[in-house]
């Protein structure tokens, strides 16, 4: 029998190490295992130090997957991104460990859960002027989150591409623009407006520090958490939901306001090429689903087409059965 204690450590000491994982990156995988060891635990009565590989088989890590969704309220893709950390675990268990090459396999086997495909969600411009509006600029921590937030919805940056903005990422003058490093550790820039820069560039002043300070710091000067940000959206949200009625009925997340800049982009004329470059997208693939989501585009595009000629007449069955069955 082997341990899996050891195994784990060499995974993130090794793997992940050699494979240059960003801190995102490890920071999941690091919350992954802590709840499967704990259900793990829970289950077989034993600490997580004490665990073998072969008590991680694939009916644990099902049940797992299960009590994710059942009893802890995550969606489709949580578990998924949860299954996947397992898989890359797994994978390197299996040659560390080839005497429990059966029971590993049957790990790797257990297949993603497909997710339903929902139109993505973004604010209009009405939302995005409320939602600007909402914090205090009299106070600092206001004209904090208000910098956060039109930053947000201008860039498209992904939150924890906004947590991870230094001082030095901020480039004014001719050309303004802000430097992010993205998924894959792959960095770009992306351009500011003059307004955009104005605000930037006055922030950066009344904030004193180092290049290599947290452009949005919390209140003991340390970076912003990717859930601090979420929370203070919420409370904005709901105080320009008092000036803008149509936003009680949308679910307003950071990722809300990567979905915004990118849809402004589209209404602009902007093509899914350069919007999945701006978005820091590997590929188009991506991006396609703006194009799903735009409603006014699929008008436009309704609007140059010909009525088909319809007839005004009546369905009418031809049998007495087939009457019967279409009004069941």
């Amino acid at each position: 029998m082997s341990l899996l204690a050891p195994v784990l450590q060499g995974y993130f000491a090794e793997r992940l190490s050699q494979r240059q994982a960003s801190p995102h990156t490890v920071a999941c995988y690091r919350d992954s295992f802590c709840l499967l060891l704990r259900f793990a635990q829970q289950h077989l009565g034993k600490p997580p130090c004490k665990l073998d590989v072969a008590d991680v088989d694939a009916a644990l890590v099902g049940a797992f997957l299960d009590h994710l969704e059942s009893e802890r309220g995550n969606t489709v893709r949580t578990r998924n991104v949860r299954l996947a950390a397992i898989h890359s675990l797994f994978a390197y268990a299996a040659l560390r460990c080839p005497e429990h090459a059966a029971s590993i396999g049957r790990v790797l086997a257990i297949p993603a859960k497909r997710a339903d495909s929902t139109l993505v969600s973004f604010l209009t411009q009405a939302e995005v002027k409320a939602l600007l509006s909402s914090p205090d600029r009299a106070t600092q921590l206001g004209r904090r989150d208000h910098v956060l937030l039109l930053v947000a919805v201008e860039t498209g940056l992904r939150v924890s591409e906004l947590t991870g903005l230094n001082r030095a990422d901020v480039q004014l003058g001719t050309g303004a623009n802000l430097r992010c490093e993205g998924k894959g550790r792959k960095e770009r820039r992306t351009p500011l407006t003059r307004p955009t820069a104005r605000v930037l560039g006055s922030w950066l002043t009344e904030r004193h520090g180092e290049p290599t300070d947290p452009l949005f710091a919390n209140r003991n000067g340390g970076r912003l958490s990717p859930d601090a940000v979420a929370d203070l959206l919420a409370k904005h949200v709901t105080l320009a939901a008092g000036r803008c009625q149509t936003l009680n009925a949308k679910r307003v997340t950071p990722h809300t306001l990567r979905h915004t800049a990118a849809m402004s982009l589209l209404h602009a004329g902007v093509d899914t090429s350069t919007i999945a470059l701006w978005l820091g997208h590997a590929g188009t693939k991506a991006t396609q689903v703006y194009l799903h989501a735009d409603l006014a585009l699929k008008e436009a595009a309704l609007s140059r087409t010909a009525p088909p000629q319809i007839g005004r007449a009546r369905y009418r069955p031809s049998d007495k059965l087939l009457a019967y069955l279409e009004n069941l």
